[in-house]
């Protein structure tokens, strides 16, 4: 079983109120949001649009329901500023608050030219591909932060997302080879990679000693396969709902939890599963998730 111990499951907002379409939500409270992740049984979440921006306020908001946040999305744009200073700036004021909030590890993606909040952008085929000079780019700034990072006692987490220059496996593997392991870390996103064609058993058993988050996130393969014929987009293949919580679509869980368990995992286990809230009842889905994990692992 895995260690209760060393394992926290958390909930992100994104199922309450969606960060990229706000409109997905927009009626639900901040108050509602953390009060049914108490409810449900999840320890704490991430932060999302509609949370206290003062720590202070947010920390006496999360104690009421004995929720802590585990973490905060990062928008780097290393691939496409001349001038990294701008993302680095802004970097240096998310750790500031991130560390402040109890925060081990910072969840990083890069923005360059990415296609994932565009509504009508087909998601296959019009990603952004990184050059030699972009890779470099990307490599240099991201080691630059995972070293302000290391320097607070904290992690950065490379999330791998569709309509980004790191997606595929492919992209996942050059990244992870160009860059410094104690610097740059990987977010395994189960629901990200199913969604590209790849096995997130296998890349979690490959990058066990690079793994320090994880999100949790199922497919619905019958909307995925809508998505291609109908060519839609990133933000069009949410509001169909081709992501779910695990346990809800075809993704292996059984053997994605028995990986965690073998590489011996210390952190969060955060369910992430942007729906639209008006079709998937957002406290209804994430006491169906908690059931799932508790069955399956006893977390």
């Amino acid at each position: 079983m895995l260690n209760l111990r060393k394992i926290k499951v958390g909930i992100a907002p994104i199922g309450w109120t969606n960060d990229d379409m706000p409109e997905l939500g927009s009626k639900i409270s901040f108050e509602q949001c953390i009060q049914e992740m108490a409810q449900a049984g999840y320890a704490g979440s991430e932060v999302g649009n509609k949370y206290p921006k003062d720590p202070v306020v947010l920390k006496n908001a999360l104690s009421r329901y004995k929720l802590t946040i585990a973490s905060q999305w990062f928008s780097s744009y290393f691939t496409t500023q001349n001038d990294p200073t701008q993302t680095i700036d802004s970097f240096k004021r998310h750790m500031t608050f991130l560390k402040t909030m109890g925060s081990h590890v910072i969840v990083i993606s890069e923005q360059g030219n990415s296609i994932q909040g565009l509504m009508n952008v087909p998601i296959f085929g019009k990603k952004p591909v990184l050059d030699n000079e972009g890779w470099d780019r990307l490599v240099k700034g991201l080691e630059t932060i995972g070293k302000l990072a290391k320097s607070n006692e904290m992690k950065i987490v490379y999330h791998h997302h569709m309509g980004t220059v790191i997606q595929s496996r492919e992209e996942i593997d050059k990244l992870m080879q160009k860059t410094n392991s104690t610097l740059v870390w990987l977010l395994a996103d189960t629901g990200h990679l199913t969604y590209t064609g790849g096995d997130p058993v296998k890349l979690i058993h490959d990058y066990a000693g690079r793994i320090a988050h994880i999100h949790l996130k199922d497919i619905r393969p019958t909307v995925l396969e809508e998505v291609k014929t109908k060519k839609l987009s990133f933000l069009q293949s949410v509001k169909a709902g081709v992501f779910t919580v695990p346990g809800d679509g075809c993704i292996d869980f059984k053997n994605v939890f028995k990986e965690i368990e073998k590489m011996n995992y210390e952190g969060w286990l955060i369910v992430e599963a942007e729906q639209d809230p008006s079709k998937a009842n957002p406290l209804q889905y994430a006491l169906k998730a908690r059931k799932y994990i508790k069955d399956l692992t006893g977390l």
